[in-house]
């Protein structure tokens, strides 16, 4: 099959470091091609692939120095590449926010499918989809779909991780037990909870996360007086190489976000470590954490805290067992692939 990936140019695929969106696309990608595909990436020049790739712009957006950029120009520009190009392909594949791509893919909507990687609850993305319904569209979780109840949903799929991408960890770490924090220092994310959960549950802290330009104001004003360096550490944003230890060293990873996460890849890097999850009751979490078994779903800091005695009692190896089960690459390849034949099989039949 001729597939075609078009991934955001803010980061590199695979990203360098923070970029969920950008992993997947390369995870998909290169288990895609390794299943035999021919497979075309659109993605920033700086990206790493096996599949054949058609740069958008020399690097990525966020880590490129000059400092007047166009994020728009940019992807029309890619957008234009791809709609040249698209009749070597039989999917092409969107990863893009907020639909740009639609007015130029609208003739020929059902050879494409679109996986949104982010919130659907804002108030511009229903009326703009009503004017585009027949693209059809892949939700990466079923909490996802409630922004967005009326899209041409053809499947929900679940991201999924290389087996190998994380070595897992069973034995306990020789130093003190400390509870993890990765992903970005925003208010949605709100490093704040887990911090207080760390205080009062007695264990060490570490936060490994960006901090973007948006997020800055709040870091200073609300976080940054709460690490002390000690029980509250802030050990920077990590690369994707130091994961592994960070996560597999840690008694458990806290993800107490306060938004509609779409999805939350963090927790299942941390569940292929090996690592139990204490995760809040928001989004698409629910779908992902098996409660018990790889960690708990909590409403509030009183029963996060509770829950840590349980957590570290948490059978490791089992915490693996489910992500290698429900979470690999894989069975998210599997998944694509029978949506992309679905939509093949309706545009022959629609010309039959």
């Amino acid at each position: 099959m001729r597939i075609a990936h078009v991934a955001p140019l803010y980061e590199s695929v695979p990203p360098k470091f923070y970029g969920g969106t950008e992993r997947i696309v390369s995870y998909l990608t290169e288990a895609l091609v390794e299943l035999g595909h021919d497979v075309t990436l659109f993605a920033s020049g700086d990206s790493q692939t096996s599949a054949r790739l058609v740069p958008g712009r020399d690097q990525a957006m966020r880590l490129d120095p000059r400092p007047k950029k166009s994020e728009i120009a940019a992807h029309l520009a890619m957008l234009a590449d791809v709609r040249e190009r698209a009749g070597e392909f039989d999917v092409i594949h969107f990863h893009l926010s907020h639909f740009v791509h639609f007015p130029f893919f609208e003739r020929m909507a059902g050879r494409t499918v679109t996986t949104p990687h982010g919130r659907l609850d804002y108030v511009d993305l229903a009326p703009a989809y009503r004017r585009f319904p027949r693209f059809p569209m892949i939700s990466i979780s079923h909490s996802q779909r409630q922004g967005l109840a009326d899209a041409n949903w053809i499947a929900t799929i679940h991201h999924g991780l290389p087996l190998d991408a994380y070595e897992p960890t069973y034995d306990a770490s020789a130093e003190e037990p400390y509870l993890a924090f990765l992903g970005r220092l925003s208010r949605d994310k709100r490093p704040d909870r887990a911090i207080e959960i760390a205080r009062r549950s007695g264990l060490k802290l570490k936060l490994a996360a960006k901090i973007g330009d948006d997020d800055r104001a709040y870091f200073h004003d609300e976080i940054e007086a709460l690490i002390d360096g000690d029980r509250i550490d802030y050990v920077g944003e990590i690369e994707e190489n130091e994961k592994a230890e960070f996560l597999g060293s840690a008694a458990g990873l806290l993800f107490p976000i306060d938004w509609p996460e779409p999805f939350g890849l963090a927790p299942v890097e941390a569940m292929a470590c090996g690592t139990p999850v204490i995760a809040w009751n928001c989004g698409a979490l629910p779908e992902i954490i098996d409660p018990g078994i790889t960690g708990f779903v909590v409403d509030t800091i009183d029963s996060a805290v509770a829950a840590i005695p349980s957590l570290l009692e948490l059978d490791r190896r089992q915490v693996r067992a489910v992500f290698e089960k429900r979470f690999s690459v894989q069975r998210m390849a599997r998944d694509y692939l029978a949506a992309y034949m679905g939509l093949i099989d309706t545009q022959e039949a629609k010309a039959s």
